[in-house]
């Protein structure tokens, strides 16, 4: 079973924006702008990237690239 990954790059600053933004993006893992993570594609996650879509730049990766 081939499990779908994300990766999440904060592109856009958070001054200005709310503190439950800030902290999700904190809680995506993301320290510093231009940073990427890799996470699992599941509804949690999901949901964290459509709070701060604006945010964010999401691209789906295949199993080999995340490593």
């Amino acid at each position: 079973m081939d499990v779908k990954r994300l990766r999440i790059t904060w592109v856009k600053s958070a001054i200005g924006y709310s503190q439950r933004q800030k902290a999700t993006i904190r809680a995506l893992g993301l320290r510093r702008l231009g940073a990427s993570v890799i996470k699992d594609d599941t509804p949690v996650v999901r949901g964290m990237v459509n709070k701060v879509q604006h945010l964010v730049r999401v691209e789906e990766v295949e199993g080999n690239e995340a490593a």
